[in-house]
């Protein structure tokens, strides 16, 4: 097992970073144990990353950093069930490969595809379509290693009152080693961007939910929206290596060289992002899911997003709409606008509702604080509960009036790991009254 003493660690987009005492890299589950071990005796704090892909401090830490990278790959696939069992660190862009290998797929992914899927899971990844939930309700099982050292399996089946509390933990209950996902034969989907108006767009919601997929992006100071539908198909695609191109050249580079002047003249937002709502392309595409599904983002950005009842989608939209233009704030990137089935997961912010996602952004180095300041008072009048990876100025007093079974997940945290082994100074406001 490699253990590195002082290695500087952040995450994707730079805005969280530290130096622990040791980062760790386990192989096996008893490797998983052995750290626990060592730092139960030393009386060290353990924090557990899989791709850095959150812009939240959650595994910030100066002492044991645990990363799960070689703890990847598929163990078995029983096929009479449709369930694969996975190492936690697995790279959601490689399970896509290695399932589609066997003939096998995930339901539904985000559009992004560099997470692990045990942060994936334990930060509340999703996609988008009102008929599914987040990555967590894929999961059938989980087995961890808890602060006494010992391994847990939990399910519907066993050790049932931990259930809800695993499928997002934050990484506060034990260290995820191994998952059980419900998968089902690998697919094909056509995807479909195309340019509408504002007002179309939201006079269609109801329409466009009837897709398996569904997502729109919002630009700042234009009517112009970009609508993205995407559903099943047994028609074959051609290559996709010409679209991953020009989402390359236009969505990544170009893109990019057009945040830099943004963030150096903040003047010319405004211009960018209706240039940028001018240049949506119309685009067919279809291929495999999992490489439809996934979107390379190259740009480094800020990001907040909030999970709202799904009846308040137009309503918040369009007040976050008039907010910008109101205040006219320096911004180019897209609203982003997702629907998720609703869970009974108790950390999800899908819990107990079908829930519209938006997400604001802006890019690294720009200012963002009184603009997703507003925004999220915006989210907060609508019964809005944050994004566990994303950006938010919520504490413990405000998360435990808006999760119905926040107290739930607390007394199972507190069963599963009295030592608080798996908190951080971040955690710690979260789930500590003050």
């Amino acid at each position: 097992m490699l253990s590195i003493k002082g290695q500087r660690w952040r995450n994707w987009t730079g805005n969280v970073e530290g130096t622990p005492h040791y980062t760790m890299y386990p192989e096996s589950i008893q490797d998983v144990v052995e750290v626990v071990g060592v730092a139960r005796k030393k009386g060290q704090k353990i924090r557990v990353v899989g791709s850095g892909h959150s812009f939240t401090p959650l595994v910030q830490t100066e002492e044991v950093l645990v990363s799960l990278d070689e703890l990847k790959g598929i163990v078995n696939i029983d096929e009479e069930k449709m369930v694969a069992e996975v190492w936690a660190g697995t790279k959601l862009y490689d399970l896509g490969k290695l399932l589609e290998e066997k003939g096998y797929a995930q339901e539904n992914l985000g559009d992004i595809d560099s997470q692990s899927i045990a942060g994936a899971i334990s930060t509340g990844t999703h996609g988008t379509g009102i008929t599914f939930g987040s990555l967590s309700t894929q999961v059938i099982e989980i087995t961890a290693v808890l602060s006494n050292g010992e391994s847990i399996v939990c399910s519907e089946a066993e050790n049932v009152e931990y259930w809800r509390a695993f499928q997002l933990s934050l990484g506060m209950l034990g260290i995820i080693v191994k998952i059980k996902l419900k998968v089902i034969p690998a697919y094909s989907l056509v995807y479909e961007s195309e340019k509408q108006s504002l007002s179309t767009v939201m006079n269609k919601l109801e329409e466009y939910k009837k897709h398996r997929h569904f997502e729109f992006f919002v630009f700042p100071y234009s009517d112009e929206v970009q609508v993205k539908l995407t559903n099943e198909t047994t028609n074959t695609g051609s290559d996709l290596k010409w679209h991953k191109l020009k989402v390359e050249l236009l969505e990544n580079r170009m893109f990019s060289l057009l945040s830099k002047g943004c963030k150096w003249f903040p003047s010319i937002s405004k211009g960018v992002s209706r240039l940028s709502a001018k240049a949506v392309p119309n685009t067919k595409i279809i291929g495999p899911s999992y490489e439809v599904f996934a979107t390379s983002r190259t740009v480094p950005f800020y990001e907040m997003e909030y999970s709202i009842p799904s009846k308040y989608m137009r309503t918040v939209v369009e007040e976050i709409s008039n907010l910008i233009e109101k205040k006219k704030y320096k911004v180019h990137f897209p609203i982003e606008c997702r629907y998720v089935k609703g869970d009974d997961i108790w950390l999800s912010p899908a819990y107990g509702r079908d829930s519209a996602y938006i997400a604001v952004h802006m890019y690294k180095g720009m200012k963002y604080a009184a603009y997703f300041g507003e925004v999220e008072k915006i989210f907060m009048k609508y019964e809005g509960r944050p994004h566990w990876g994303k950006m938010h100025t919520l504490s413990y007093e405000q998360l435990q009036d808006i999760y119905p079974e926040f107290h739930s997940f607390l007394q199972a945290r507190k069963s599963l790991d009295e030592l608080g082994m798996f908190f951080n100074p971040y955690a710690e406001k979260l789930f500590i009254p003050h």
